[in-house]
């Protein structure tokens, strides 16, 4: 299990808030499986937290766009970037969390409208 954490920002220009995973299950939903702890994949990143995502509006303003962790380093004076999240097996995967942090701000963005449209509780 994961959350999507979202901080708003609006510095530079077009980008719309960082993102981090969060590994939500604990090392208790390991299971023992002949005398070995079998440890799940959520269970192993339990605790700790993917950051490194951005949301941007698109240059073209037909949407939005979620950049990836990176790091940048520069070879004979030229600056490249390195993956840090790559795909193993399954070229789609990186699509697939694309697409999932983009649902997680669409509704992230759905509730803070709410929450500014209720009546001021103090009032």
């Amino acid at each position: 299990m994961f959350q999507i954490k979202f901080t708003p920002t609006t510095s530079p220009a077009g980008k719309l808030a960082d993102a981090e995973i969060h590994f939500t299950h604990t090392v208790a939903d390991a299971e023992k499986l002949d005398g070995e702890l079998d440890v799940t994949a959520d269970a192993l990143l339990s605790g700790l937290k993917l950051a490194g995502f951005a949301i941007w509006e698109r240059r073209s303003g037909g949407g939005r766009n979620v950049t990836f962790p990176a790091r940048a380093y520069s070879i004979n004076g030229e600056r490249r970037s390195f993956a840090l999240l790559r795909p193993t097996l399954d070229p789609n995967g990186q699509e697939r969390v694309r697409q999932a942090i983009l649902d997680a701000f669409a509704e992230y963005e759905r509730l803070s409208e709410q929450l500014e449209q209720m009546p001021n509780a103090e009032g």
